[in-house]
């Protein structure tokens, strides 16, 4: 059969990764097998769902034409620098091209240890698995920029955590798995030493259109490196932040240079809203709370711009300017974007200064009683389209008074609104989200060998913005007893 993997990472050479086989397990069987990225990717009919295809995706044998390796990467953790961290528990088997020559990383995630697991074992329990497989498909149909996952795989073995527990296999799909932790490494732990060639690969890869824009003529690789991720990343944390999603781990080695999001372990979305949810069991200061999301990105693009900074001009002070230009511009960047993505959600047709009074006050009414983020929306979308007693919100979301005395207000700048701004609404404004609660109840069932809930969830969830069958249960926030307060990275 015809590979269509690529290495050209693993060209760089050494100092970039280094090979590294997965380790076999001793009884995989299929937790869930992703047929419509499978598409996407042209991946092969007879490497889907075969006994084979279990067998490379456990990390038993290869696909033709990989060459796996782990990426050394270094990253501030908390804010604290570690000089190398690296794919500890993550095997990359290489780029796979499909038919219009688009380029993906496939990456099996808990394939076993590597020379960056600092004396862990490599391996994943099937909750993070189940977790990263069914929140990352939703951010994806949510439109979201995201990895992907095109299988999830039990391992048949136990790992050890706090306690015994069985393993799984992700195969994680990404356009690359290149960070900002990446270009650290080499800047700051090495020195320059391979900096210049990563940027290049970077720019080949992800930026070259970007090398054609008037306005980077006559711009170092570098420079246009700094603007471009500058771009993304305040594209990302806009969409986090319209969606209530809280990612739990902001270090640096987990801003992907592409502008998508990885490493869903403790993550979560916001049932009652509150600015300074966390749910990260590590996070115990708060540092990556909700509120805090657009602030922490921003530091990191500054550390970014740190390491960029011998290459963005020889000349040190245009260098410095150029450099604080795009950092001074990123808070109006996340400013404008995010604001393009709220308009729809109150029905508005465009932003206006004093509309961020109205949407203050709409998020001040929510957090007084710690009313349902998703479902406050799409309560306001249905009251928009005169809708809401033919949808299941008017029993499983009761406004406030602050909020029905927010809405006379609203009423006054809404005027109504057409039936393409109410389609527009509509669409942004979700119906069902992966809820805490329900990510756990298919963990657990994972965990006894029943994924036929995790299936569910995982086609349900393509779907966001619809109104379907059963959704009464899967829209309704948690109840007392089912309020996931903490999630944890199963490292």
């Amino acid at each position: 059969m015809t590979s269509r993997f690529d290495n050209s990472y693993a060209r760089l050479g050494s100092n970039h990764s280094l090979e590294v086989a997965p380790t076999p397990v001793q009884a995989p069987t299929w937790l869930l097998f992703n047929k419509s990225l499978a598409t996407d990717l042209d991946w092969p009919s007879a490497w889907r769902q075969t006994q084979e295809a279990l067998s490379c995706f456990a990390g038993n044998t290869l696909f033709t034409g990989s060459k796996p390796i782990a990426t050394v990467y270094a990253g501030h953790q908390f804010g604290s620098y570690n000089p190398q961290l690296g794919d500890g528990r993550a095997i990359l088997l290489g780029e796979w091209l499909n038919e219009k020559g688009q380029r993906r990383d496939i990456q099996l995630k808990g394939a076993g240890p590597t020379p960056f697991s600092r004396g862990g074992d490599g391996r994943s329990p099937i909750g993070p698995v189940v977790r990263e497989f069914l929140v990352s498909e939703a951010m994806h149909a949510l439109g979201v920029p995201t990895t992907r996952a095109l299988a999830a795989v039990a391992s048949g073995e136990r790992v050890f955590r706090n306690h015994p527990e069985p393993g799984g296999v992700l195969t994680r799909v990404a356009s690359s798995h290149l960070r900002i932790g990446t270009v650290q490494y080499f800047a700051m732990t090495e020195g320059g030493d391979g900096l210049e060639a990563l940027i290049d690969h970077v720019i080949e890869r992800h930026f070259e259109d970007a090398l054609e824009k008037p306005d980077n003529k006559g711009l170092s690789h570098a420079a246009i490196l700094l603007t471009e991720v500058a771009g993304r990343l305040a594209l990302l944390v806009a969409h986090w932040q319209r969606l209530g999603f809280i990612h739990g781990v902001l270090n640096t080695d987990n801003m992907l240079l592409c502008g998508e999001t990885i490493d869903y372990g403790p993550c979560a979305f916001m049932d009652g809203h509150d600015p300074a949810r966390v749910f990260s069991s590590i996070d115990t200061q708060g540092r990556y709370a909700y509120c805090n999301q657009p602030g922490i990105v921003h530091w990191n693009l500054s550390v970014l711009a740190q390491c960029l900074l011998p290459l963005i001009d020889s000349d040190e002070d245009k260098s410095v300017a150029f450099a604080q230009g795009v950092i001074d511009n990123f808070p109006q960047q996340f400013t404008n974007t995010y604001a393009a993505f709220m308009a729809p959600k109150f029905g508005l047709t465009g932003f206006r200064e004093d509309d961020k009074a109205l949407m203050d006050g709409f998020f001040a009414a929510l957090a007084q009683d710690q009313l349902d983020f998703t479902l406050a929306f799409r309560w306001l979308t249905e009251t928009a389209q005169g809708t809401l007693d033919h949808t299941p919100v008017a029993e499983l979301f009761t406004p406030n008074g602050a909020l029905l005395d927010w809405l006379a207000s609203w009423r006054l700048r809404h005027r109504g609104g057409s039936v393409e701004v109410h389609e527009t609404m509509r669409v942004a404004n979700p119906t069902v989200i992966p809820r805490n609660h329900w990510i756990a109840s298919a963990i657990g069932d994972a965990e006894a060998g029943n994924t036929t809930l995790m299936e569910q969830l995982f086609e349900r969830w393509q779907r966001p913005t619809e109104w379907c069958a059963g959704d009464e249960q899967l829209a309704a926030p948690p109840t007392p007893d089912q309020v996931v307060t903490r999630t944890f990275c199963g490292t």
